[in-house]
């Protein structure tokens, strides 16, 4: 076991380099075997580590991947939302992440701005995790790419080289999600096909993108969608923005990924979707509960990852 790193944060994905994901994505592979085999591994259990979980966004998939991977890993977990904290009242987020963070291990948070997170990293004494943000989503492209070395491996048996020159489509909104796809593909080395509808675009000044190479834009969903080796999405209305709810449904009635599309995609290609998933707007039925959606299996894959991610924040690379 290696000596602990000084203190970092997972704000961003490309607050960590492409070295340090090839670690991961083999920390999350060997994870899960212990996870599939039944076999104990608590490298959080002595001495006991303990995870501040913090929700502004509600959550399924964040808060029970998680919760269970801290307790699968032997340490504890304490819950807080706004309503229970107060986080939701006049407190400074800078005085609520000093408090916090002289009492727990590691921190998660869910927010909505970007700037809030930071904030509290910038004064908290433990490890920081975005859980999600308006602007980011991390963890959920850090599951998605252990996914695809998971699905897709290379011959190598090298993590990146699963990763290096592909092709991912994204088909949708300019959100969260696609922010985080352009910096994975600009530290990663693949190519990002983007396609929205007009005014929904993606911002790469936004992202903090330098390399214009690692994207292409394109009008027409389906002409995104050729010979991409993923082809994914998310929900039309992000949480936070309900009540543009049938405005976007109209913009985007032609960005419903469904066989067509999946089709014009390299045959062995496969989909993903974040969820949750609403069949017949985004996505069609025969796609996600089809034979090249690997959706369940990246649900899970949040998991295994997130347990590699806490535990390089609190241990540092373990062999």
């Amino acid at each position: 076991m290696t000596a602990p790193m000084s203190i970092r944060h997972y704000l961003q994905f490309k607050d960590l380099s492409a070295d340090e994901y090839a670690h991961l994505f083999a920390r999350a592979a060997f994870i899960k075997r212990k996870f599939k085999a039944v076999e104990k591994y608590q490298p959080f259990a002595d001495p006991d580590r303990t995870l501040a979980l913090i929700f502004e966004k509600a959550s399924t998939r964040t808060r029970v991947s998680f919760e269970a991977g801290m307790y699968q890993m032997g340490g504890s977990v304490v819950h807080l939302t706004t309503g229970d904290s107060q986080l939701g009242r006049a407190e400074p987020i800078e005085d609520s992440a000093r408090v916090i963070s002289r009492m727990v291990d590691l921190v998660m948070i869910r927010t909505y701005e970007q700037a809030k997170i930071e904030a509290f990293a910038a004064h908290s004494r433990v490890p920081v995790i975005n859980g999600l943000t308006n602007e980011f989503h991390p963890c959920q492209i850090l599951a998605d790419l252990f996914t695809l070395v998971e699905h897709r491996p290379a011959a190598s048996g090298q993590p990146l080289d699963a990763i290096r020159g592909k092709v991912v489509a994204w088909v949708g909104d300019g959100n969260n999600m696609a922010n985080t796809w352009l910096q994975a593909a600009e530290l990663l080395g693949f190519t990002v096909h983007v396609s929205t509808p007009s005014g929904y675009e993606v911002n790469p000044e936004l992202a903090g993108i330098s390399d214009r190479n690692c994207f292409k834009v394109f009008k027409d969903p389906r002409e995104a969608c050729a010979d991409a080796d993923l082809v994914t999405t998310d929900v039309w209305t992000s949480m936070g923005f309900e009540a543009e709810n049938e405005v976007r449904r109209a913009a985007f009635a032609q960005w419903c990924v469904d066989e067509a599309m999946m089709q014009l995609a390299r045959p062995d290609a496969l989909f993903m979707h974040c969820l949750p998933a609403h069949r017949g707007e985004e996505v069609s039925a025969e796609v996600i509960d089809g034979p090249q959606s690997v959706v369940w299996d990246e649900a899970e894959n949040r998991m295994h990852a997130q347990k590699a991610l806490m535990e390089f924040l609190l241990l540092g690379r373990l062999a």
